[in-house]
């Protein structure tokens, strides 16, 4: 738990840091060109469904329904981006994850060893096996959604929390180590890297503030990894 928080300082301690800021700024760049060319989809095609024009009975022609129709087009795609962030944010990872780590290392960790180069084939292997995983859990927990609709924002964020946490932490681990042990360092600080994931998912549905989570979430778990192995060399125990 002092880790968690440890890390979350040193995260939000490096924001003034250039390379993160260089980041941050691509992110947001692909992120604002991905959410405006949906928007503009989304109302082209209410555009092309509701007609400009409409004779309603006892109220006469109607001009107006496209407007509303592009308006509600525009809506329905800022609350979406509260949900899609999350797949956006795992796509993010992969993209960004190699600069902001090393970053971080640069400034708090210059005696780790040396990042391994992670294969391409493997790397694209694992952000997408992760990304359908992704996709297919929240679309099961739309059931629980409606069935539990006061419980939804909880349900989504321990979801999200854990396949965050878990994607996160295996991606890190993989820049230092072999798969197999990066799955053993996953397996051994799940518990903590739920939380920290939670800690990511709850901002992630935040709009505006969601879009540069995904670099400080990458930052976070570089600092949860060398400080989990600090830890462990000393204690031979997890986070």
């Amino acid at each position: 738990m002092i880790a968690i928080f440890r890390a979350l300082a040193l995260t939000l301690g490096q924001l003034g840091d250039r390379r993160f800021a260089m980041v941050i700024l691509k992110g947001l760049a692909i992120a604002v060109a991905l959410l405006a060319g949906a928007t503009w989809l989304v109302g082209a095609l209410a555009g092309w469904l509701i007609p400009g024009t409409v004779t309603l009975p006892f109220v006469g022609q109607v001009t107006f329904l496209d407007e509303v129709g592009s308006g509600l087009a525009v809506a329905s795609m800022l609350v979406l981006s509260m949900v899609l962030m999350v797949p956006v944010a795992s796509v993010f990872t992969g993209l960004f994850l190699d600069e902001v780590a090393q970053a971080v290392e640069a400034r708090h960790y210059p005696d780790s060893l040396p990042a391994r180069r992670q294969p391409i084939a493997e790397a694209l292997r694992d952000t997408f096996a992760y990304l359908g995983v992704l996709l297919l859990a929240n679309l099961v927990a739309l059931i629980v959604y409606v069935l539990l609709a006061p419980l939804a924002p909880i349900v989504f964020w321990a979801v999200n929390g854990l396949l965050l946490g878990r994607e996160y932490g295996q991606l890190v681990a993989l820049r230092h180590l072999d798969e197999a042990e990066a799955r053993a360092f996953r397996r051994r600080n799940l518990p903590w890297l739920w939380l920290a994931g939670t800690l990511v998912a709850v901002p992630l549905t935040v709009p505006v503030l969601n879009l540069v989570v995904p670099v400080l979430a990458a930052a976070l778990f570089t600092h949860l990894f060398h400080l989990s192995n600090a830890r462990r060399k000393a204690y031979s125990g997890g986070l």
